[in-house]
């Protein structure tokens, strides 16, 4: 979260967009900025579990990064509306998909975010994420801040979103599982084959030069101040 954020400071200082393609080393519950927490999730649940919880600076409900594939765009906001950002984001992630051999739907033209309720974030598509068969293979959410935006998105390679309602106090209705590219392809695609076929989308349809970012001093000084941030008890805990 530290890097995102700190990768949005970077777009507003540069003018330059980056998507970033990552997997998370253990189980975490990550929280929308605005969500609900506090007397929500059972500490007991997620310490027998071994599942850490983080705040994301991005909107949205709680999910569960384990058997996915998270991405990130920053860039610096111009007046687009943020169904227009979204939309741009969408072709690269369907264009993605297409190449792994993967038909998505876009839910709805995306005007808002979805409300921060305890929902679980695959529960229910959201206007402007991408479905199969109805259900929500890619949840993503947007903030914009002083000139600069961060969408954070994620692809989910297994279920393990069905996880999250044994993880709280209050029972939730059950929910349609979400789609998978797993039960979709009838394999799991690696961390590689995704994050390729991202990449190789952004030079089709954004910028054919694309290239590997090297972090510089500024960005690496960045990260590093802002990771006491989301390690606090105070941000991921605020309400």
């Amino acid at each position: 979260m530290a890097l995102d954020e700190a990768l949005m400071a970077r777009a507003r200082r540069t003018g330059e967009s980056v998507l970033r393609v990552y997997a998370w080393s253990r189980p975490t519950l990550s929280l929308g900025r605005n969500q609900r927490a506090l007397g929500v999730y059972r500490d007991d649940a997620l310490a027998s579990a071994d599942i850490d919880v983080v705040r994301r600076p991005t909107g949205g409900r709680a999910l569960l990064h384990h058997r996915e594939v998270t991405y990130s765009v920053t860039a610096p906001s111009t007046a687009d509306s943020l169904g227009a950002a979204y939309e741009r984001i969408n072709e690269i992630l369907i264009c993605a998909l297409h190449t792994l051999g993967v038909r998505v739907r876009v839910a709805a033209p995306a005007e808002r975010a979805a409300t921060p309720t305890s929902l679980p974030c695959f529960a229910e598509p959201a206007r402007g994420e991408l479905t199969v068969d109805g259900r929500k293979l890619v949840g993503s959410a947007q903030w914009r801040d002083r000139g600069a935006m961060l969408q954070h998105g994620s692809i989910l390679i297994d279920d393990d979103q069905s996880r999250i309602p044994a993880l709280m106090h209050a029972a939730v209705a059950p929910a349609t599982p979400p789609a998978t590219l797993r039960d979709i392809l009838r394999r799991a695609p690696t961390l590689d084959d995704v994050s390729d076929a991202l990449f190789a989308a952004v030079r089709t349809l954004a910028d054919a030069g694309a290239d590997p970012l090297v972090p510089d001093d500024a960005l690496t000084r960045d990260a590093a101040e802002l990771a006491a941030h989301y390690r606090s008890d105070a941000w991921t805990w605020r309400r």
